[in-house]
């Protein structure tokens, strides 16, 4: 099947974020009192939303995270990013590639609108997304397993959701494009295959992503 628009996660996807993001994650949830491993953040958070931080840290201990929880979070996230982050290996043959063929693409992440600008201009890929192509759960309010970001890109991308295709890295990004009534392919390169149920193919490096859209 050509599909007529290809949606991209961005963290673990296109900018390999995930390890610098969870490690922080984790160790600023231990200093805060809440003990978090890098393999719970991962498991608990990856792909996720703030909101679910915060959310899920209250449910098990019923204290709220600092106000500034955020703010401080990601002020270190983003001098980690200027030192540590590059691109997916393979993530801008794949972006050409679609450019060629004349398919439309897109990222919709959790992450917020500043930390995708920050990560894609100091990984080269500001030059492939364009305010009009990149969306954030800020833009919807509920992130991922909700569909809305997903179906709120679809509207603003002008294509019918069951045209649209996902690629995705995490759980909950799965469970948001089936909810969204998309096909997805998943990305294994950090989530075990068995993790990523319900996706239409799985591929662990972006040159095996290639025949999958084609």
């Amino acid at each position: 099947m050509r599909y007529d628009l290809v949606i991209f996660d961005n963290d673990g996807v296109l900018v390999d974020s995930e390890p610098i993001s969870n490690t922080l994650l984790a160790g600023y949830l231990t200093e805060l009192g809440h003990p978090t491993s890098y393999e719970e953040s991962l498991r608990d958070y990856m792909g996720a939303a703030m909101h679910r931080v915060h959310d899920l840290i209250e449910e098990r201990t019923g204290q709220r995270l600092p106000e500034d929880f955020d703010e401080i979070f990601h002020g270190r996230v983003f001098a980690a990013f200027q030192r540590e982050l590059e691109p997916v290996p393979g993530a801008t043959d794949v972006l050409k590639h679609l450019v060629d063929a004349g398919i439309p693409y897109c990222v919709a992440s959790s992450g917020s609108h500043q930390r995708i600008r920050v990560g894609h201009r100091k990984t080269g890929l500001d030059q492939w997304f364009r305010d009009e192509n990149t969306f954030s759960a800020e833009d919807v309010g509920r992130g991922k397993p909700a569909p809305d970001l997903f179906l709120h890109a679809a509207t603003r991308m002008g294509t019918a959701p069951e045209r649209c295709v996902v690629i995705e890295d995490s759980r909950l990004g799965v469970q948001a494009a089936l909810a969204a009534g998309m096909d997805v392919y998943g990305f294994t390169a950090m989530t075990p295959a068995e993790k990523l149920t319900g996706s239409r193919g799985l591929f662990d490096s972006m040159p095996e992503l290639l025949p999958l859209l084609a």
